[in-house]
């Protein structure tokens, strides 16, 4: 027998004393399955699900150098990299250093995230609500759809999320912890501050769900809260900007181009491309999955229960719309009966960590799946809280716990259909035509002649996939969205000095084509003028393989 919540006089509110807590070898053996049940789910077959072009050649070009490593380059040469930070991709690349490149080794650091995260939010929500809410806690996260497909792609969105649910454990380890609190709240403020290196702005939707969790969770005493607080920020502020930041101790010429951002800076990548046009729209992503003929329904206070789409409301809505209601309850609840702290605190810093999450992302106007693995925690935390109370609110309400916890039945079955027909959240960006990608490779690698670069290529973002097969360097003279990275000047003094033989220009120019067409760069223009179109030798369309001057 245990109390979930007692006051420092000694009475008692919200206890369990009425119910048996299960003893520590079934505790342990409930939980051993739901982690062996999540971890199935997500390592099933999992070589057989379809890669991200665009992060693999990451991947496969950061292997080269220790320069290539640590910027996140693209391409082998290092002259651009990808629009976020590589902490993630890290990951990838040791795990295809010690595996060998493939498919179930570039996804192997995303499904061990996943499945690490459910026991770890046992252990966050078990502190302040009992085993029983900690183990439907982490059961709903092991089977949540989303979060499945998500940990079985490669992206790197689950392990944003396992580090969200470690600055959770932390942050009740903090609250509950009299002498070393300060520790675990510096503990959190640092993973968050990681999980932002991983996702960016992403990250930033469980902040202010746990900021009021340690405003009301920490121990007593104002004058000792605020510079706990204030030192767990300068923390969080410093580790969140460190790759950011120690990108300046490069010279300009050293830094690849990140792509996305409007003038090759990693912060403008980060703040504006992957930030505020994220936000508005303006911007597309690096990335997006394919899958356009059925978008992710306009935003709406209901698009997150949609019926069909990139993201239906089987995946998440209706998860999330039950943790919605029994979190509404458990605040109830809570506020009625004389809540301790801790309790109290975990509560209300979940929901709202969860309602933020709702409502950003029923309201952002450019939505992919995988994004909202920055609150799938929630959703699983705050249904195991709801669950918990009724556990032992009395004899009758008790009867509701069982029912509500088989409802998790119907996402295990999701899952388990998602698994079998390999669905992926991943982007294709990059991914050319496996015919047109082997004739372009069998032409070119007989024909470099010394020649430091494979091919110019009209788009940075077109050829993916080829980067991964020949693990050659590439000239790009376009970035995103057709901004031009190579002049026709740089272009013309590459020729002379025989860096690059080829160009590929995958990309027309018309007269409807827009300003973001790479196909209309000058040094694309250039190329079409004045090289000899060699596609049919190749055995590709006319217009795709230039021999240059």
């Amino acid at each position: 027998m245990r109390s979930l919540v007692r006051r420092c006089d000694g009475s008692h509110s919200i206890s369990v004393a009425s119910v048996k807590s299960p003893s520590v070898p079934l505790r342990w053996l409930a939980l051993a399955l739901i982690a062996a049940l999540a971890a199935a789910l997500r390592l099933a077959d999992l070589g057989a699900v379809r890669v991200d072009p665009f992060y693999d050649a990451a991947v496969r070009s950061m292997g080269a150098s220790w320069h290539n490593f640590f910027f996140g380059a693209y391409e082998p040469g290092g002259s651009v990299s990808i629009d976020k930070p590589p902490v993630d991709l890290w990951l990838q690349v040791a795990s295809v250093k010690l595996l060998g490149w493939g498919s179930a080794a570039l996804k192997l650091p995303e499904a061990l995230a996943g499945t690490a995260a459910v026991p770890l939010l046992y252990g966050a929500i078990r502190r302040p609500f009992g085993t029983i809410a900690g183990l439907v806690a982490a059961l709903a996260l092991a089977v949540l759809p989303i979060e499945v497909i998500t940990a079985r792609s490669d992206t790197m969105d689950a392990v944003m999320m396992l580090l969200l649910v470690l600055a959770l454990f932390l942050l009740v380890r903090a609250c509950a912890s009299e002498q070393r609190g300060t520790v675990w709240l510096i503990g959190a403020a640092a993973a968050l501050g990681i999980a932002f290196n991983v996702k960016l702005l992403e990250s930033l939707v469980a902040l202010p769900g746990l900021f009021a969790l340690a405003l009301l969770g920490m121990p007593p005493g104002a004058a000792r809260r605020t510079r706990q607080l204030l030192a767990a920020t300068a923390v969080y502020i410093l580790v969140a900007l460190s790759w950011l930041g120690a990108t300046f101790l490069f010279a300009a010429h050293e830094r690849p181009w990140a792509i996305g951002s409007a003038n090759g800076s990693a912060w403008n990548a980060a703040f504006v491309f992957n930030g505020t046009e994220r936000i508005s729209g303006k911007a597309a992503e690096v990335g997006q999955a394919r899958g356009g003929a059925q978008p992710i329904a306009p935003p709406s206070p209901t698009r997150l229960l949609a019926r069909s789409g990139q993201l239906p409301g089987k995946w998440l809505g209706w998860e999330a719309l039950a943790a919605l209601l029994l979190g509404l309850c458990a605040l109830i609840v809570l506020a009625r009966r004389r809540a301790e702290r801790l309790p109290r605190a975990t509560a209300i810093g979940m929901f709202a960590w969860l309602a933020t999450g709702v409502v950003l992302f029923s309201q952002m106007a450019r939505l992919h799946p995988r994004y909202v693995e920055s609150f799938t925690p929630a959703i699983a935390g705050m249904f195991g809280i709801g669950v918990g109370l009724i556990a032992v609110a009395g004899n009758r309400a008790r009867w509701l716990a069982l029912p509500l916890t088989a409802l998790l039945a119907l996402p295990l079955a999701i899952s388990i259909d998602a698994v079998k027909a390999n669905v992926t959240d991943a982007g294709n960006v990059g991914g050319l035509a496996p015919a047109e990608q082997q004739a372009l490779s069998a032409y070119l690698l007989p024909r470099q002649g010394g020649a430091h670069y494979e091919f110019a290529a009209g788009s940075a973002t077109a050829v993916a996939s080829l980067i991964v097969q020949d693990q050659r360097p590439v000239l790009m003279l376009t970035t995103y969205n057709g901004r031009p990275l190579t002049s026709v000047a740089g272009l013309k003094l590459a020729i002379a000095r025989g860096e690059v033989r080829y160009a590929f220009l995958n990309s027309l120019c018309g007269s409807h084509s827009t300003k973001t067409t790479s196909g209309c760069a000058p040094a694309a223009r250039w190329v079409r003028a004045h090289a000899i179109d060699v596609s049919p030798r190749a055995g590709l369309a006319p217009g795709l393989l230039w021999r240059l001057p």
